[in-house]
């Protein structure tokens, strides 16, 4: 489990489909997939999510609202297809009701330190269609800079985000000194 300031990041239970179901079927929240997930397309999220805590040791985590035990979203480390390369990749989708609060960017960035912690990574990602404005914005509060575009399969342009570990060093010790952030 992650703590941050509001938030804790935990593994998936089966008993978070309902919640899970109710942000990634609505098409608003949706907008940047091809299509919102029906519940077996809800249910083989939940699986894989399972899955990869069992091979990789990570993954997708439930965000939860440490005040009110209330599941939000997810936030985590995956390995996706980005491009054609299988790539560390920081993921987040929020409850459309807490958005604009900070609440992907401060899940993202505890992802980010745990996986440079506790990983062998030295390089993490973000991508999302060209479109999605918030999750840009999230990747470089992240202390990512964008790196490529591409197009998907579907011919839908894509933008491509990165931190390197030597880069997340010199922020976090930015920090750390009180010295400001760039």
């Amino acid at each position: 489990m992650i703590e941050t300031e509001r938030l804790l990041l935990r593994e998936y239970t089966p008993a978070d489909f309902d919640a899970l179901y109710e942000i990634i079927s609505d098409p608003e929240t949706m907008a940047h997939y091809p299509a919102p997930y029906d519940r077996a397309g809800t249910q083989r999220w939940l699986d894989w999510c399972m899955d990869c805590y069992a091979r990789c040791g990570f993954g997708l985590w439930a965000a939860v609202l440490k005040e009110k035990s209330e599941f939000i979203g997810d936030c985590g480390l995956s390995l996706q297809n980005i491009d054609g390369e299988t790539l560390p990749e920081i993921g987040y989708h929020i409850h459309k009701k807490y958005w604009r609060q900070g609440f992907a960017k401060e899940a993202a960035r505890a992802v980010r330190d745990w996986a440079f912690r506790n990983t062998q990574y030295d390089v993490l990602y973000s991508y999302m269609a060209s479109t999605n404005e918030a999750s840009r914005r999230t990747a470089m509060a992240n202390g990512m800079k964008m790196i490529r575009e591409y197009a998907d399969p579907n011919g839908v342009p894509h933008c491509v985000f990165a931190i390197t570990r030597e880069e997340w060093t010199r922020l976090v010790q930015g920090f750390q000194n009180n010295a400001p952030l760039r």
